[in-house]
């Protein structure tokens, strides 16, 4: 298929203009003139709309495949949250900000207070943020809030403790906000090292990051034991809730010794996800940690009844983000919340649990397990087996994409070797389940068959093996002039 710029032709447009029935506006100064005409392709509207309609045609999505994307939580998004943001746009994001502004917009504040409400209850927590725009950005907040609380209990800590089972993302966060990092190894269990995390507290730690359940898919029987240690040298819990789908409605992280939380509602709550956005990683914190959330917040003003504004308190760490966070996404969640009510949150956990289970179960028998665990939302297979034969997990993705599924995360976590993450959500039948296995199965077969196959792979697609270390170290950045 050729770019868009190869199939420019000299003199085409797309559209044509009247002529101008008004006075020409006084030429830009000769500096902030072009010197030539922007280098743009010249097309026709009906070659413009053929190119971008083929492209998405060869596109990946959850709208057109099945996205098991281990992790990720890529599950299928209703049509009818789409309705909810555009309810509000006409109204200016700045309006509760100035004078009075807030009682012209008690619709949208409510619903962003409600949100917070319903999310605090969820989680367990006291107190929501909207502000953070992403997962990644609820843990920055999240990590700021405990170096503010520390400070102000005039606290000398410098560590956070990570598992090598927890995201990626966790120890990056912590390391920005000013933290050292230790990270406490798997057991063979499955789950951080108990003893070795016992052995790595003392009173210098800040915090212990976790996700729960893990990257392996394992929710930690322990997880009250290491808070209860961790509150002992006055560290605090902090919960990564990317992998929330798989214990809503069954269990609170702050019920079980967690003292803030991020939330991310483009995994959890029906929002969409991936191609950097759109995102929103609320914070949820336990009364300890209220003063110091970032501002503006949405307070209820018990003597007029009225929600306003809050735009300063004295230990706030501050704007985090523009506004309250991204509105349209929040305006989403809101609406998958009340269509789904408590039941239907809790009927989303368990089907995602039976659907992770399921797979685990068919496909133990050809791809090795290295966690006998019942696991919860996603579950972790090794591609060991294929190894043997010279088939290694990205083969098996690229196989994947021939059949018409969207691989599943490959090398991540990274404690397991050749790890194959797959997360099929609740959002998936079992005849779709039982295709994808029918495809693994296959893999696995052609990998002990014939392994030579797999190396011209994917074959449907317009580009196969690209080499993505000299894509990253040799960019072609196209410039239009």
């Amino acid at each position: 298929m050729q770019l868009i710029y190869e199939q420019s032709v000299s003199g085409r447009r797309g559209v044509t203009l009247p002529a101008s029935d008004v006075p020409a506006a006084p030429a830009l100064p000769a500096n902030l003139q072009r010197s030539e005409p922007a280098a743009l392709p010249e097309l026709s509207e009906l070659d413009l709309v053929r190119h971008f309609t083929n492209l998405s045609r060869r596109n990946f999505s959850v709208d057109t495949h099945f996205y098991p994307l281990g992790s990720c939580t890529m599950k299928y998004n209703a049509k009818v949250l789409e309705n909810a943001a555009p309810l509000f746009s006409p109204l200016h994001p700045l309006t509760p900000l100035l004078p009075g502004g807030s009682d012209l917009c008690q619709g949208a504040l409510g619903m962003l207070y409600d949100l917070g409400q319903m999310l605090a209850d969820i989680t367990g927590m006291d107190e929501v943020t909207t502000q953070p725009l992403a997962g990644a950005h609820g843990e920055m907040t999240g990590m700021l809030l405990v170096a503010a609380y520390h400070k102000a209990k005039g606290n000398k800590k410098k560590y956070v403790v990570v598992p090598d089972s927890s995201h990626g993302t966790n120890p990056a966060s912590a390391a920005m906000a000013g933290f050292e990092i230790v990270t406490i190894p798997t057991a063979p269990y499955g789950d951080m090292d108990l003893e070795l995390f016992r052995q790595a507290m003392n009173g210098e730690v800040a915090a212990v990051m976790m996700t729960c359940p893990n990257t392996l898919g394992l929710f930690n029987p322990h997880i009250k034991e290491i808070a209860d240690i961790a509150h002992a040298h006055d560290a605090l819990m902090y919960y990564d809730g990317a992998n929330l789908n798989a214990i809503l409605g069954k269990v609170r992280p702050g019920d079980v010794g967690f003292d803030l939380v991020h939330v991310n509602l483009h995994k959890t709550f029906g929002t969409p996800h991936g191609g950097g956005g759109p995102g929103a990683g609320p914070v949820g914190v336990k009364q300890a940690l209220v003063p110091f959330l970032p501002m503006p917040r949405i307070v209820h003003d018990e003597s007029s009844g009225l929600l306003q504004v809050q735009t300063d308190s004295p230990r706030t760490i501050g704007r985090t983000a523009n506004f309250f966070g991204n509105f349209g996404v929040m305006a989403k969640a809101y609406a998958y919340l009340i269509m789904l009510g408590r039941e239907g949150l809790v009927q989303v956990a368990e089907q995602a649990v039976l659907n992770a289970n399921y797979l685990k179960e068919q496909l133990k028998g050809w791809y090795e397990l290295p966690y006998e665990q019942t696991c919860m939302h996603e579950v972790v297979f090794s591609a060991a087996k294929q190894l043997a034969h010279g088939v290694h997990a990205i083969d098996i993705a690229k196989f994947l994409i021939d059949k018409g599924c969207h691989p599943p995360t490959v090398y991540f976590p990274l404690i397991v070797k050749e790890a194959i993450m797959i997360e099929p959500t609740e959002t998936e039948s079992k005849a779709t389940l039982d295709s994808f296995i029918a495809v693994m199965i296959e893999a696995a077969e052609l990998a002990a068959s014939d392994p030579s196959a797999f190396g011209a792979m994917p074959v449907t697609m317009p580009v196969t093996r690209l080499d993505e270390t000299k894509a990253a170290r040799e960019q072609t950045v196209c410039c239009l002039g």
